[in-house]
């Protein structure tokens, strides 16, 4: 009897095929923590040491501390200046300065930061000029300060658009060879916006060294996470594009400064894009124009006031040591003179060229731009004429 290649093929049910490799996790080495990570407890008593995730040198801390001070006088006096009517507007940081200052120590001088209007005190943790910082805010121009000489883009003001520039200046730094990281700070409101979406997945599709920093203070003006997200926290959003994330408490300076200290060096090592969550939250409203009260318990703002990140770093180097009476008194001494020094500079009538409103709009004007300057133009000449 002939046996035909399909009996053959019916007859060999036992024939032994190449084992089906176990898939890997998909979201092995993406997903955050289930628990925001922290270093110290609210009082300052530090945790025990982890091995995945040392603490900064002292040294950094002491730094830390130091512009996280100056950093709160300078919230204070912007926020006195904007009652003065020398602001038009200013959106405090207080309660958030050990996200504020922790990002920046996290990067060189020569990264790139990309913040939101609620960064000023970030800026200057920087080193910008806090006049040049508050330009914008003040009206008298769309950025005080030159970005390619401090790396660091204009604040920005609609939500989450920083988060695609971040993306495209990070991809052109690595498609040049440099080891440019960006860090692009983002609210917990703007996670929402499709902008963050479509720079987490251009990130990391083409690799992009960019941190994506996102201050969860509670609230995107008066609507509540709750509003936001069914997420179990704002990091789990990196897992859909593939973004390794991490949470973190972040008014916990050590824990922030840690976290971000590895999400710029996962960057720079060329594994492409991180994203961090800070657990934070805003003790002012959402500006001046705000009132917070229509919105937030009164006992919440108090819970968080004791998780008050200066004192935190305060007591956490107190108890190493590394800070005494003196050292707080010189600090604060400094932190009065930075205020002091910004009120009587913000406190002389700025010189504005009101033609300077149509530069860099554009690379090259377009007509419909040329045309509106000449009406400027014309304007301010017959206004002249009239005062003659």
């Amino acid at each position: 009897m002939t046996t035909t290649p399909q009996a053959v093929r019916r007859a060999s049910p036992r024939t032994r095929r190449p084992a089906t490799p176990v898939a890997p996790e998909p979201t092995a080495g993406l997903l955050p923590q289930a628990e925001p990570v922290r270093l110290l407890d609210p009082d300052g008593t530090p945790l025990p040491p982890r091995a995945d995730l040392p603490a900064p040198p002292v040294e950094a801390l002491r730094e830390m501390y130091r512009r996280m001070v100056v950093g709160r006088r300078f919230d204070a006096q912007a926020t006195a200046l904007t009652k003065q009517g020398r602001l038009a507007v200013y959106p405090s940081s207080r309660g958030q300065e050990a996200c504020q200052v922790g990002a920046v120590l996290a990067l060189r001088d020569d990264d790139w930061v990309f913040p939101t209007y609620r960064e000023s005190m970030a800026l200057t943790a920087r080193g910008i000029d806090p006049v040049e910082v508050l330009t914008l805010l003040r009206g008298d121009g769309h950025c005080g300060y030159d970005p390619t000489v401090v790396r660091t883009a204009p604040q920005c003001t609609p939500l989450a658009t920083q988060c695609v520039h971040a993306a495209g200046l990070a991809y052109g730094e690595s498609y040049q060879g440099r080891d440019t990281v960006a860090l692009a700070f983002i609210g917990d409101g703007a996670t929402s916006e499709g902008d963050f979406h479509e720079g987490l997945n251009f990130a990391a599709v083409f690799k992009a060294p960019v941190v994506y920093f996102v201050q969860n203070n509670k609230y995107a003006i008066s609507v509540p996470l709750s509003r936001q997200t069914a997420a179990p926290s704002l990091a789990y959003k990196g897992v859909g594009y593939g973004v390794p994330s991490e949470q973190v408490d972040g008014n916990d300076p050590v824990a922030v400064l840690a976290v971000l200290t590895r999400a710029v060096a996962h960057a720079r090592a060329g594994h492409g894009p991180y994203l961090v969550e800070a657990h934070t939250y805003r003790m002012e409203a959402h500006t001046n124009a705000d009132d917070a009260s229509r919105y937030r318990d009164p006992d919440e703002v108090e819970a968080w006031r004791d998780r008050d990140p200066v004192a935190r770093l305060e007591a956490y180097l107190r108890g190493r040591g590394e800070l005494d009476d003196a050292a707080v008194a010189q600090v604060a001494a400094e932190a009065e003179e930075y205020a002091a020094d910004l009120r009587t500079r913000m406190n002389a009538q700025p010189v504005v060229d009101p033609l300077s409103l149509f530069d860099h709009v554009f690379a090259e004007p377009t007509p419909q731009l040329v045309e509106q300057r000449e009406m400027v133009r014309a304007e301010l000449a017959a206004d002249a004429e009239g005062d003659a």
